[in-house]
């Protein structure tokens, strides 16, 4: 067994290992939670119901604008968004029930190769 070479890499190993467990512990939270809101039945935004999908949270956020564009909502809710400084701006989180989730996730898929093959895995885990 080879021991670290100084105190200084293995402070930025075990620094990068609490970083990665952070991560890990943050995105299965996140999934979890997720899941429990989509289990009560009640109209959700899409990002929440991709990540209950099985997408990770980023690719999630990420790709929630595009997913719900052109959908007309089954309901809303009033939250509210950080904005620069201190200043934050009320807006409406449209939400979506799972048969209108359902049927967009069957036929949206993103240009990118890579995510579409993602998507087309959710679709068919949804259906």
């Amino acid at each position: 067994m080879q021991k670290s070479a100084t105190r200084r890499e293995h402070r930025t190993t075990r620094r990068a290992l609490r970083a990665t467990l952070r991560r890990r512990t943050a995105a299965t939270r996140a999934t979890q939670r997720a899941v429990r809101a989509v289990a009560t039945g009640t109209p959700q935004p899409v990002r929440t119901r991709l990540v209950a999908a099985g997408l990770d949270d980023a690719t999630a956020k990420r790709f929630a604008g595009a997913f719900s564009r052109g959908l007309i909502a089954d309901g809303a809710r009033p939250t509210t968004v950080k904005l620069k400084g201190r200043a934050r701006k009320a807006v409406e989180v449209k939400l979506y029930a799972a048969r209108t989730f359902a049927a967009r996730l069957a036929t949206y898929r993103p240009k990118n190769p890579v995510f579409a093959a993602r998507f087309e895995v959710l679709a068919g885990v949804a259906a």
